[in-house]
């Protein structure tokens, strides 16, 4: 899935992370940021432009700004039209560099949109890269709740009414800590990472049915909340129904996808007098040993075949001393 997003809104979003302000007139801002990826022009500037890459924001640094000024003007002023005519969105000025006058009349006169950082070059990349991933991310919004429970993604799911916004609470009383509560923003990190939130107004609120929307740092301090959480295991609760399959050993792990990515499900039927906090504590502490390497319900069936094997062999070491004697014992 590709996002796009316009200049101006990719400024609101990281003009507090790189600490951007604007240079010149607000110009451009309505222009498409369609990559995630950011560069410095590099030769560009020495007017090899074979191997630039289009749509990616530049980066200029004092590297950039000290080389044009060291050019005569008429070869500076060709080397910042022909720039400037490069199908990139937006260009950032690290270290808080003043821009001299050509710069910012050939940006103006090419539309092009101009935002200045303090932060030296090498920390502007590092602090710029993880938020343009997280801007471009694939992402999806799912119905469901999410806990940390002792360090473990829950994402609760099922059908509306069920009480997923009450196992939360109840876990957020025993210690745990709510992430999002009925609405869950899932992004994809890298290849296989989920990663859960909040919507940022909604975030850290939760509605309880019969007493209305509950602010829950406000009550549990700010220990009971996170930001945002991986999401490790789908935990779906349902209304017990006697004719129900459901894995009683552990051995047939289901799964499920979201954004491509396979994840643990888990199914948890709901019967009066059931603890469920306790059952999705234990769900958490089993995934824990599933990921250190340990499988109880493997390891429990490999016990299992292995006594009936050995079983099996005694049997079978009986009978042949049982067949043995009665060859030897017959004299007919």
């Amino acid at each position: 899935m590709t996002t796009t997003l316009s200049v101006g809104r990719l400024f609101d979003r990281l003009k507090d992370i790189l600490e951007l302000e604007p240079i010149g007139e607000a110009s451009g801002l309505d222009r498409p940021v369609t990559s995630p990826e950011v560069s410095s022009p590099g030769l560009v500037l020495a007017g090899y432009t074979e191997r630039f890459v289009p749509d990616r924001c530049q980066i200029v640094g004092e590297t950039e700004i000290t080389y044009l000024s060291s050019l005569e003007q008429t070869r500076r002023l060709d080397v910042l039209r022909d720039f400037f005519r490069l199908p990139f969105p937006c260009c950032f000025i690290t270290k808080g560099l003043t821009l001299s006058e050509e710069f910012l009349r050939e940006a103006s006169d090419a539309g092009m949109p101009l935002f200045r950082s303090p932060l030296k070059t090498n920390e502007f990349y590092r602090r710029i890269k993880p938020a343009m991933e997280e801007e471009f991310a694939p992402r999806t919004t799912l119905h469901g709740s999410l806990a940390d429970v002792y360090g473990v993604g829950l994402l609760l799911i099922g059908q509306s009414g069920i009480g997923k916004s009450e196992c939360v609470l109840d876990l957020v009383e025993r210690g745990h800590r709510m992430v999002a509560d009925d609405m869950v923003i899932v992004l994809k990190r890298g290849n296989d990472v989920l990663i859960g939130k909040g919507h940022e107004l909604q975030r850290h609120h939760m509605e309880i049915r019969g007493v209305g929307l509950v602010d829950i740092p406000a009550l549990f301090g700010i220990r009971a909340v996170r930001q945002q959480k991986r999401v490790e295991v789908a935990v779906e609760l349902e209304l017990w129904r006697g004719d129900a399959h459901l894995d009683r050993t552990g051995l047939d792990l289901e799964t499920t996808e979201i954004l491509g990515v396979p994840i643990p499900r888990i199914r948890v039927p709901l019967n009066p007098g059931k603890n469920i906090t306790v059952i999705l504590e234990v769900l958490a502490m089993n995934h824990l040993l599933r990921y250190a390497g340990v499988n109880p319900a493997e390891q429990f069936n490999e016990r299992l075949i292995a006594r009936m094997r050995n079983a099996t062999a005694a049997r079978n070491s009986t009978r042949d001393v049982e067949v043995r004697r009665y060859l030897q014992e017959d004299n007919e």
